[in-house]
């Protein structure tokens, strides 16, 4: 539709880690993988932040830490001091778990109770940290776009 947007960083972190054989996945070195979900967000932020018009971003430096949480690996003052510094607007757009058309692939390996709770993780933490999440209805993928664009 014409918006800048950036995909989501854990899936390219798994698909190089299972490419190189590293251990850099949510299924074993769950540190490392979020370490490295962290600087790609990081990188992702600077990389975009000139730009003059909305710029989408399929997941976030926060969501590094509501990963943390969920599974139990500590939040480091790092991770706290980014999420601090690199700003997304206010306004965030959460997708709810939605049940009806979850599927596990190559990277997505999450049960499907792990998936939800996820969702809730995810969401709590943006919060925490002062954003407004407005949940996006379950549309089709061009209905939710729409209705997306019209609440910017």
């Amino acid at each position: 539709m014409g918006y800048m947007t950036v995909r989501e960083v854990a899936r390219d972190i798994i698909k190089n880690q299972v490419r190189t054989n590293g251990d850099a996945v949510p299924w074993n070195n769950t540190v490392r993988y979020s370490n490295l979900m962290l600087l790609r967000s990081i990188v992702d932020f600077e990389e975009f932040i000139h730009m003059d018009k909305p710029c989408f971003f399929d997941r976030g430096i926060i969501d590094t830490l509501g990963y943390a949480r969920l599974i139990g690996i500590p939040i480091t003052s790092g991770m706290v001091d980014a999420a601090n510094k690199y700003r997304y607007n206010i306004k965030v757009f959460v997708f709810p778990f939605w049940k009806e058309i979850y599927v596990n692939d190559s990277e997505r390996k999450q049960n499907i109770d792990e998936a939800e709770r996820t969702f809730w993780a995810l969401k709590k933490e943006y919060e925490k940290f002062g954003y407004n999440t407005v949940d996006v209805p379950f549309l089709t993928p061009q209905k939710r776009a729409e209705w997306v664009l019209e609440r910017l």
